[in-house]
């Protein structure tokens, strides 16, 4: 199943190391099949006090996500983002095509 790295990131200080941190993470995710799909942006906020950016990266499964955030190639660059930024970051699975809101209510199997 699809993963997900999501990210709201705030405070976030520009300068030389996120912009080496940028520069360098595309290269990190292709070992692992991630892409960016969203990332930052001007947004609409409809409810709420939405601050900050959005970054999501899909990966083809939670052990690739796993790999590519112990990966010796993305921990080098990672404090190039943490030491200039603050945020939270999840990994998620994404829903099946033909998923349904009420798909919830029922257990999944162990």
């Amino acid at each position: 199943m699809t993963t997900f790295a999501v990210a709201r990131l705030t405070d976030v200080t520009m300068g030389p190391d996120i912009v080496a941190y940028l520069e360098g993470i595309d290269a990190t995710l292709a070992p692992f099949g991630g892409r960016f799909v969203i990332h930052g942006g001007p947004f609409e906020r409809i409810e709420g006090d939405w601050t900050g950016d959005l970054i999501a990266i899909a990966f083809p499964s939670r052990k690739a996500a796993h790999d590519w955030y112990a990966s010796p190639a993305y921990r080098a660059i990672l404090p190039l983002r943490t030491n200039h930024s603050k945020g939270d970051v999840i990994f998620i699975e994404g829903v099946s095509e033909d998923h349904r809101a009420t798909d919830i209510l029922t257990p999944s199997p162990t």
